[in-house]
């Protein structure tokens, strides 16, 4: 399939079309969803209303929590069933339904195992990838993450443009993406012989693929997963169409779905006889629902894609689909920093672990103090930062002269980033002084200063008695493993000292429609919208708004994709099997 084939696809689709399986969504669950329903036999159109295919997981990490699969056997982590839900039962708790995260572990290693053995996709256990609720019984350090695996695509040719570009904050050259690999080479690449062979081979094919293609064809992380997803899609022909609507969706009275899809002008309708999965990313981008359900203090802001609208979930509710409403959060939160590009739009940095776990690093409120454990979770970092209300939303960070050198600060990179462009236009504060930083700050000096002489003196002991930073496994692994005696507490002291603010955004949405365990839409009753399923951040977060470890969100969107897609694609051949049958009694009677 061409580019310019799915972009213009609806002019080629002939009246009435049948498919077995629609899929409304090219995220990680909604690109799983259809290549799990082609692998069981269906007949799948997946349709996309960006102009990209990627949503979200192309930005991210791409890192997939998904217990007890075949990888397991690669870590020194032994793990169990028992193991695992003890762990999400003291996490999750009754914020989610039990039988969802139990739903999601009997079949979470079939559908990792499904999609990496009849697609494109791979994976790897993540080396060390602590659950982020360390302290919880049941928590492991590896063997639940898994990881994507680097992809050269430039075999897609004209398809790479279907690919969601990437943030460019996380880019180097220009639009060459890297992976903690790439990065700890390039850091190296003066140093070490392989690292400076390394980096060439990166570079040279780098500037290679933009020469042939016009852009890297090297995808890493989220945004691998991504172009191995695509790639399966089009080797599957399964048929894809882009900045595509569905302007309204009904299920007919012998139990088929019909959408109406609108693309460059053009207007028709499809029927999915097995049913529709919803996996279009949830509503975060919708303003009515973030009024709605988001706490105040949530800025409009966000690090997530463009597309998640909710424009379904407003017609699936209609048809007495419902929210969830026991999640401990409507949403996945992370603290970020902003500023303006040269393009003049807004770059909206999240801080996951680059820099808040690092030593020479402290945040402080408005009023100059520490509010919280810095090397937390981000989903807990941001949930603190909304919880104090104004006094720590905004909140800053802060770090000293030798810190920002070695580590960064947000969108000032490690290893020596130019200050003075992020100095430049305000996105970085310095001053040569404690107290003139509280001053620029507009903080209490006694208080900053009360602060740091904390944190120093934490770091001096390796405990911080106060909030607790580096005490466990996951925050000491987001440090600096070469520092001691903790790796995430170090002294702040050597001037010019540098600030940043920092806002609590979302990430995702928690709150989504409710489900059976089938992946089916569900009322309120508990009764089910036959034809109608849900994944990804459509689907009620089964982790209830809790983040207990890395890629509790893209792992369970793999998952229901794959219990969704099993569902509908059983349902189209009984379906078909119901109207041969009727063809044979209508025969029979003549």
């Amino acid at each position: 399939m061409a580019q310019t084939q799915a972009s213009q696809w609806l002019a080629t689709l002939p009246e009435q079309a049948e498919y077995d399986v629609v899929v409304l969504g090219t995220g990680a669950a909604g690109m799983a969803a259809a290549l799990f329903a082609s692998i069981a036999g269906s007949k799948v159109l997946l349709v996309e209303r960006t102009e990209y295919v990627g949503g979200t997981t192309a930005w991210s990490g791409g890192t997939t929590w998904v217990p007890l699969t075949r990888y397991l056997a690669d870590t020194p982590t032994e793990d169990s069933f028992e193991q695992v839900m003890s762990f999400l039962d003291a996490a999750v708790g009754e914020h989610a339904p039990r039988a969802m995260r139990e739903a999601f572990l009997k079949d979470g290693a079939n559908a990792i195992h499904n999609l990496v053995d009849h697609t494109q996709v791979a994976f790897r256990a993540c080396a060390y990838h602590p659950d982020y609720l360390a302290d919880l019984p049941g928590a492991t350090v590896n063997g639940r993450a898994l990881e994507p695996l680097p992809y050269q695509a430039g075999h897609l040719g004209v398809n790479l443009q279907l690919l969601r570009p990437p943030i460019p904050e996380f880019t180097v050259l220009g639009g060459m993406m890297v992976n903690r690999e790439d990065i700890s080479h390039l850091l190296q690449r003066f140093k070490k012989p392989k690292s400076f062979l390394y980096t060439l081979k990166l570079v040279g094919r780098y500037y290679r693929d933009k020469l042939f293609y016009g852009q890297t064809a090297r995808s890493v992380m989220g945004h691998a997963l991504i172009a191995r997803m695509l790639a399966s899609v089009l080797e599957r022909q399964i048929e894809l169409t882009v900045s595509t609507q569905v302007t309204d969706l009904k299920i007919n009275t012998e139990g088929s779905v019909q959408l109406s899809l609108q693309q460059a002008g053009i207007s028709k309708q499809v029927q999915a006889k097995g049913g529709v999965i919803l996996a279009t990313g949830g509503f975060g981008r919708d303003p009515d629902k973030r009024k709605a359900y988001y706490p105040a203090g949530v800025p409009d802001f966000s690090p997530t894609a463009p597309g998640h609208t909710g424009e379904l979930h407003k017609q699936v509710l209609s048809l007495g689909a419902s929210y969830g409403q026991a999640e401990d959060q409507p949403a996945f939160w992370a603290p970020v920093s902003i500023r303006r590009r040269a393009d003049t739009s807004l770059a909206v940095f999240p801080h996951f672990v680059f820099d808040r776990s690092k030593p020479g690093t402290i945040c402080v409120d408005q009023t100059g103090q520490r509010f919280v454990n810095e090397s937390c979770s981000y989903h807990e970092f941001a949930k603190q930062m909304l919880a104090g209300g104004a006094r720590t939303n905004p909140a800053w960070i802060i770090c000293d002269a030798p810190a920002i050198q070695k580590y960064g600060l947000g969108m000032v990179r490690l290893g020596g980033d130019k200050l003075s462009p992020y100095l430049a236009d305000g996105y970085l504060l310095t001053a040569a002084s404690l107290d003139e930083l509280a001053q620029k700050l507009l903080v209490s000096a006694e208080n900053l200063k009360a602060a740091i002489a904390q944190m120093n003196e934490a770091a001096e002991s390796g405990v911080d008695h106060l909030f607790q930073r580096g005490s466990t496994v996951y925050q000491r692994a987001n440090g600096d493993p070469s520092h001691q005696p903790n790796p995430s507490l170090g002294l702040i002291k050597t001037p010019p000292f540098y600030a940043l603010k920092l806002y609590p955004a979302d990430i995702g949405t928690a709150k989504g429609l409710q489900a059976d365990t089938s992946a089916r839409l569900i009322r309120e009753d508990g009764s089910v919208i036959e034809g109608l399923y849900a994944c990804g951040n459509d689907l009620n977060s089964i982790m209830g708004g809790t983040y207990p470890g890395p890629g509790i969100t893209i792992g369970p969107a793999i998952v229901f994709g794959y219990i969704a897609a099993q569902a509908a694609s059983h349902r189209a051949k009984a379906q078909l099997q119901q109207r041969r049958d009727q063809d044979l009694d209508q025969a029979k009677d003549q």
